[in-house]
């Protein structure tokens, strides 16, 4: 058998037992989910923005959101800074490294939540974004990798991968990311699609 296949799942599990180990990420997941259902539940909306393989993510994050994931329910408020026109757009007349602020700067508003994925927790674009955030009193949260880089501690809430590898942290991002939607239908729902726990029904 291929030895990479083997040694590439073991250092997934390896990963997945570290995580485990470390009640403060456990207790940042938690708490970040409740952040965003309390965001929602008072018609406030979630932004994702990622650069490459975290901008897949900022997507997915947000498509399960808007669309479905475990219950039929009404739609949830989620979008990622992901459209290419826009993105080039931006790029063009300002420089990639504000390509996520402008669109923070267009979109939100005080009292949403901007989500910043950054493997290396270095992303000039991403810090811009959540600076960009902060500046417009949103609540701010991140996914990171390796020791957190320049955002570590920088955000309201905050996760970071205990890893170097890039698609290791990314497979660990794609797990959170499935639990705080899971969490967040949770709690705003009490059943598949029926009886919200709020005004999300309106």
């Amino acid at each position: 058998m291929n030895s990479t296949i083997r040694e590439t799942f073991q250092e997934a599990q390896e990963l997945i037992s570290r995580v485990l180990n470390r009640e403060n990420i456990l207790k940042q997941i938690e708490a970040m989910a409740k952040q965003m259902a309390d965001v929602l539940l008072k018609q406030g909306k979630l932004i994702a923005c990622g650069n490459g393989g975290s901008m897949c993510d900022a997507i997915h994050f947000a498509e399960e959101l808007s669309g479905r994931f475990n219950k039929d329910r009404n739609a949830l408020s989620a979008i990622a800074l992901s459209d290419p026109g826009y993105l080039s757009c931006v790029a063009n007349d300002y420089g990639w490294d504000n390509v996520f602020a402008r669109g923070v700067d267009a979109f939100a508003l005080k009292g949403d939540l901007v989500l910043g994925f950054s493997t290396s927790g270095n992303s000039t674009n991403i810090i811009k974004a959540l600076e960009t955030a902060k500046r417009k009193e949103c609540f701010t949260a991140s996914l990171l990798g390796k020791e957190g880089g320049k955002l570590k501690g920088f955000c309201d809430y905050e996760i970071i991968v205990p890893s170097d590898n890039t698609a290791r942290i990314q497979e660990i991002h794609g797990i959170i990311i499935h639990l705080l939607i899971e969490l967040i239908e949770n709690e705003l729902f009490t059943s598949k699609g029926e009886h919200p726990q709020s005004e999300l029904c309106c």
